[in-house]
């Protein structure tokens, strides 16, 4: 995360953005191909929608189209990036991002607006919130994925078989509110009660506590079982050598 950390997007205007790529590596000439932004207001969705693809000026690489299904013919007629960038940093601006794997897009988004002389994207936003590190600290060991997050929050993403900006963040944007609905109670709860920065402590009501002393009968029976023991082991009945042997309190820790 980088910026002041959200409240969960109450009370603020988040962005789920996702972008496709001609490949993986930003910093060696691949570039921004589509971008996808979802707006949310208080955790609700607004219907808001950023949506652009981009002409990269260079060929796709195989591994990615297999990923996203974009060809280079698509892309021959669509705006470089500086022709939409006006536009995305408008949309994003003063916003919180929410991003999945947020490293990646960040950085080719950086590499697309340095080109530009145009700075960074956290230059414009409030902060990026990155849900693949959110989903690792709330599920380790497990995958976290967008297809795995989306099979654990029961979002249906059957229409994903080839992966795209648009498609993609609007998915992430049901997981983030499944997946932070919880704390995003919990501070609710808190708020409307008035207490501030701690937890309220509630007394629950029980029946009083019960106790049952062994009857003469019990504790005879007991002192020879303790005795067959002893005779046993040859002296070695720990019970019996025990302080407080043979006792109500020696009976309950040993």
């Amino acid at each position: 995360m980088t910026g002041d950390e959200p409240s969960w997007g109450a009370g603020r205007r988040l962005v789920v953005l996702d972008t496709e790529t001609t490949g993986l590596n930003a910093r060696l000439g691949d570039r921004v191909i589509e971008i996808g932004g979802i707006e949310m207001v208080n955790r609700r969705l607004t219907g808001s929608q950023f949506h652009r693809y981009v002409n990269p000026q260079r060929a796709i690489e195989e591994g990615a189209l297999r990923v996203h299904g974009i060809t280079d013919e698509f892309l021959a007629d669509k705006p470089l990036f500086a022709g939409v960038a006006d536009e995305l940093l408008e949309y994003v601006r003063d916003a919180e991002l929410v991003i999945h794997n947020a490293g990646f897009d960040v950085e080719f988004l950086n590499e697309e607006l340095n080109r530009l002389g145009r700075g960074r994207i956290t230059d414009y936003v409030a902060g990026v919130h990155d849900t693949l590190a959110q989903a690792r600290e709330i599920h380790p060991g497990k995958k976290n994925s967008l297809d795995a997050l989306c099979e654990r929050y029961q979002v249906d993403n059957r229409q994903r078989t080839l992966h795209g900006a648009l498609l993609d963040a609007t998915l992430l944007a049901e997981v983030y509110l499944a997946m932070t609905r919880g704390q995003e109670s919990l501070a609710i709860d808190i708020e409307e009660s008035g207490v501030q920065g701690r937890a309220r402590r509630t007394r629950i009501a029980g029946p009083a506590l019960v106790v049952l002393a062994a009857t003469e009968e019990e504790l005879a029976a007991h002192a020879a079982v303790l005795e067959d023991i002893d005779r046993e082991t040859r002296g070695g009945c720990l019970w019996r050598v025990a302080p407080h042997a043979g006792s109500d309190r020696s009976a309950g820790l040993y």
